[in-house]
């Protein structure tokens, strides 16, 4: 999955956003979404992108598994 800036959380969701709460709204689903994704892998989870990556990956555990 690619966690790259401006696709997690999408750029054009975020544009799109019509006040503070809706941008608060699309962040947390945005981020919510990428956690039930990455659960689902049963023996590995490859996470891939460039830089800038998402701001989001700093919510996941980056110790050994």
């Amino acid at each position: 999955m690619a966690c790259d800036q401006g696709v997690l959380p999408l750029d054009d969701r975020i544009a799109d956003a019509a006040d503070e709460a809706e941008l608060d709204e699309i962040y947390e689903t945005e981020r919510r979404l990428l956690y039930v994704a990455s659960t689902r892998a049963r023996e590995y989870l490859l996470l891939s992108g460039v830089l800038p990556a998402s701001e989001y990956l700093a919510d996941f555990d980056r110790g050994p598994v």
